[in-house]
């Protein structure tokens, strides 16, 4: 069976692998404070079917609260430990999900589909308020193939050894607004990372929703080469 990848923007993806369907950091909205969608329209209401949702760190582009009311009944998400703390209400405003905290090491079952819990080098607090409660994380899904979810992060020593073997990388390119900014992959810092995660396909997210941020369109990565234009989706 083949498994699927859909970026539907900024850090929004859609992995379908073993007949299950995973979202990470649903971002829906054309703008959101300084963000602004730059290319294509928003998601179709078909990308907030999910069996499973991937959210990677408490920055409101990542938890968007408004993007994760459109899931359907009985979702499973898996966020960051503290994420009550952090953002109070969650739960009470998303009745319809089922929340499971998680720390890097844990591994969660979702039907054929294994999810281990990896580290992150960013900032993974509710900004701008509270202390450093919650870490950010990546994620490996593991099925037909090995899938892993950078989230936001930067470069950090053991990032391969911990990630381990995947056949592709989802992987933050866009940096922070002009310059890259501590805990973010620009360009040259993602391939770095392919460079040391090796994986068989790349797709770049969390890129191409600020005005001044330089377009990114090779995504197909292979032997250390870009290869192709990306169109939004990948089949492995």
């Amino acid at each position: 069976m083949p498994v699927e990848v859909t970026w539907w923007g900024h850090a929004t993806c859609t992995v379908e692998d073993s007949g299950v369907r995973v979202l990470t950091d649903p971002l829906f909205a054309r703008r959101l404070a300084h963000l602004r969608r730059r290319r294509g329209a928003p998601p179709p209401p078909g990308a907030a079917v999910a069996d499973v949702v991937l959210l990677s760190h408490l920055h409101a582009d990542h938890l968007h609260v408004p993007s994760l009311a459109r899931l359907t009944p009985g979702t499973r998400a898996l966020v960051p430990r503290g994420t009550a703390r952090s953002v109070p209400g969650l739960a009470r405003r998303l009745p319809q999900l089922r929340f499971t905290e998680v720390v890097p090491g844990d591994e969660v079952r979702i039907g054929d589909l294994v999810v281990r819990v990896v580290s992150a080098l960013h900032d993974g607090r509710r900004l701008p308020v509270g202390p450093h409660l919650s870490p950010a994380l990546g994620f490996v899904v593991s099925g037909e193939a090995r899938t892993y979810f950078a989230g936001d992060t930067g470069l950090f020593d053991g990032m391969a050894a911990e990630v381990g073997e995947v056949d592709v990388a989802l992987l933050p390119v866009g940096g922070w607004g002009p310059y890259l900014g501590h805990g973010h992959l620009n360009p040259s810092r993602a391939a770095e990372a392919l460079a040391r995660l090796a994986p068989r396909s790349a797709v770049p997210v969390h890129y191409g929703t600020e005005n001044h941020q330089r377009a990114v369109t090779c995504a197909n990565m292979q032997d250390g080469h870009a290869r192709g234009y990306f169109d939004g989706r990948v089949t492995i």
